[in-house]
């Protein structure tokens, strides 16, 4: 299938590592000119630069922060005069992962830490929303994906659960607000994914407990339908298609790509 996306200018925030450098190197393998934007100029460059190499496509870093206006103000533009034209795909995906530490319990929960999660991973998101968004109205069209987490169906991460159904309300709300103009956004809710982060958590992990990192691997898996660890590059594929002009029928909804909750319905 011709995703149709071949010369479209993508926008990947947290692209440097992890799930968004996953599809960073998704959209340019599509054919897509893509920025990365990310707070570590050294860990863009040599993403960017990996990209570059192994896609052919001009794949290039900016660096900003996106709890701050006037950094995201300026990414936004330099990414755009480093493509060489407005910004068509944006992909939301700067926020720290759960599933690594332990998340605090409700007595241990601050403002600082909640305040400061959500500036991330919420308003990071409107903030680079409304950099974009006007070039693609003014287009006809776009593409903006956020990328959240299925915490925002299950409990046990207060915070997280707070910031991923956030996150999925904001996409409705632009999907409402923008779909007239030819502007599709919807929200990406990856589970456990293996990234680079995987191998030294799955080492400890099996230290701790005596075993193989095969037994641990496992235990991971086990918690999704399929009883596979869903791979960073897996649900890339699922953002990719969702970033393309085949996806018009999907908008303003929340999409999970985590190997499947079990027992859940969502309907």
């Amino acid at each position: 299938m011709d995703l149709e996306l071949a010369g479209k200018r993508a926008l990947v925030t947290g692209g440097s590592r992890g799930i968004g450098k996953a599809i960073a190197l998704a959209l340019a393998q599509e054919g897509v000119d893509v920025a990365l934007l990310a707070r570590d100029a050294a860990t863009l460059k040599a993403a960017a630069a990996e990209l570059a190499a192994l896609t052919g496509r001009t794949v290039v870093g900016v660096v900003g922060d996106t709890t701050r206006d006037d950094a995201v103000k300026q990414a936004v533009a330099q990414a755009v005069g480093l493509l060489g034209g407005g910004i068509d795909i944006l992909v939301n995906a700067a926020a720290e992962p759960a599933g690594f530490a332990g998340p605090p319990k409700l007595g241990e929960i601050t403002g600082p830490f909640f305040h400061g999660e959500l500036d991330t991973k919420v308003m990071g998101y409107i903030r680079c929303s409304r950099e974009v968004v006007g070039g693609m109205q003014a287009r006809g069209w776009g593409r903006i994906v956020h990328v959240s987490g299925l915490a925002a169906r299950q409990t046990g991460n207060t915070v997280g659960s707070i910031r991923n159904v956030a996150v999925a309300a904001l996409a409705k709300n632009m999907a409402d607000e923008f779909g007239p103009s030819g502007i599709n956004v919807t929200v990406v809710h990856p589970g456990l994914t293996r990234t680079e982060r995987t191998a030294p958590l799955v080492a400890a992990r099996a230290a701790a407990q005596g075993v193989s990192a095969e037994v641990v691997e496992a235990q991971m898996a086990a918690g999704n339908s399929i009883q596979h660890l869903v791979d960073a590059t897996e649900v890339a594929h699922v953002v990719v298609f969702l970033c393309s002009p085949k996806s018009r029928a999907i908008n303003g909804d929340a999409i999970a790509a985590g190997g499947g909750a079990p027992r859940a319905i969502h309907y």
